[in-house]
């Protein structure tokens, strides 16, 4: 259930960004915010993850959301300042931990769906 909130909230959250054209960032802000809602994502799939696997905790799921996504920008704004595009190697470990997770998750479900068949199907015999 907390799973499907979070995932309301990001929808509301992107709708709201998305189709209110009075809401922009400053160009130079936009690797951050990028790369933030990256590793929020990330957070978001990986409490997913967590529930599926009955392991969720509600602090250690923001305690990493907030964490992930400071030090996200913290490691972008860094980068910058030593003239480096860390930023890119952060987008590529998030996005792949993002992926890695997902593929989890898919697995949980197509691994409970097939056990419920098994299920309906040995008892309708």
């Amino acid at each position: 259930m907390l799973a499907i909130l979070a995932v309301l909230c990001a929808v509301a959250g992107f709708a709201l960004t998305y189709f209110l054209p009075g809401i922009t960032v400053p160009f130079g802000d936009q690797e951050y915010l990028s790369l933030a809602a990256l590793a929020g994502l990330d957070s978001l799939v990986g409490g997913i993850r967590a529930g599926t696997e009955g392991k969720f905790q509600s602090t250690v799921f923001i305690s990493g959301f907030v964490m992930n996504t400071l030090l996200a920008v913290f490691l972008a704004y860094l980068g910058e300042r030593l003239g480096q595009d860390i930023g890119l190697a952060a987008l590529v470990l998030l996005g792949g931990r993002t992926f890695v997770n997902l593929s989890i998750i898919r697995r949980h479900w197509l691994e409970g769906r097939m056990i419920g068949q098994s299920a309906s199907t040995a008892g309708g015999s």
